[in-house]
């Protein structure tokens, strides 16, 4: 069963506590965080206090994508924070092994996430070094963006150079526009972490929503 990473880009941060408790009772695996510079994505979001604040709330894993130009420089102070996974772009250092290595130094899980635009097969050198794989399905910037659904097609050759490894890492996660519509086929196409942030946070009930896309995910794999 794929996990499901609620992203808080999306939550009502006057009832953040709240809100995280709710999808947490509801089976929430990860809480994601995305973390907006302004430079290497048009947006900002926020940074290790708000991470700090989230990891005081709730024990579930933190995973803390960086969509900052010279992540290198800030994978102390997130990890420091709480972050357990620390995902960086692939399009935003000319030096991926070395900042894979120095998060796994600093005893965080090591993720590399690549844009819509951005072939599968440019991770293949690094693929057995990761612990996680974040395949964007939108252009990373803003929320309740429309989901890109060749993004199904790249899940599905990462899945394939994973295979040719021998083994069950790295993780491979979808990141944008994740909706009961659009989680069935990343699921079935082979991704193991799920984030959703509007479509938990964006209306409704966050828990009744978290529970009727694992509903979906399930469905799709009992049906693939």
């Amino acid at each position: 069963m794929p996990l499901i990473a609620p992203s808080i880009l999306s939550a009502d941060l006057l009832r953040l506590r709240e809100q995280i408790d709710a999808v947490e009772r509801a089976g929430a695996d990860w809480i994601h965080l995305d973390v907006m510079d302004g430079r290497f994505v048009p947006n900002i979001t926020f940074g290790p206090l708000m991470l700090k604040a989230v990891r005081h709330v709730t024990a579930l894993p933190l995973d803390a994508h960086l969509m900052i130009v010279e992540p290198e420089r800030y994978l102390r102070v997130f990890r420091e924070a709480g972050a357990d996974i620390i995902t960086v772009h692939l399009e935003a250092c000319p030096h991926l092994q070395h900042v894979v290595h120095m998060i796994k130094e600093l005893g965080a899980k090591a993720g590399v996430a690549i844009n819509p635009a951005t072939p599968v097969e440019l991770v293949g050198d690094i693929l057995g070094d990761i612990d996680l794989l974040l395949v964007m399905s939108v252009n990373p910037g803003f929320g309740g963006q429309e989901f890109i659904h060749h993004a199904t097609v790249k899940i599905q050759d990462a899945a394939g150079l994973r295979k040719n490894l021998g083994g069950g890492a790295p993780l491979i996660e979808v990141d944008g526009g994740i909706s009961v519509e659009t989680i069935g086929p990343v699921c079935a196409a082979g991704a193991d972490v799920i984030v959703a942030g509007n479509a938990v946070f964006g209306h409704g009930d966050p828990a009744a929503n978290l529970h009727e896309l694992k509903r979906m995910a399930a469905s799709s794999l009992t049906t693939a």
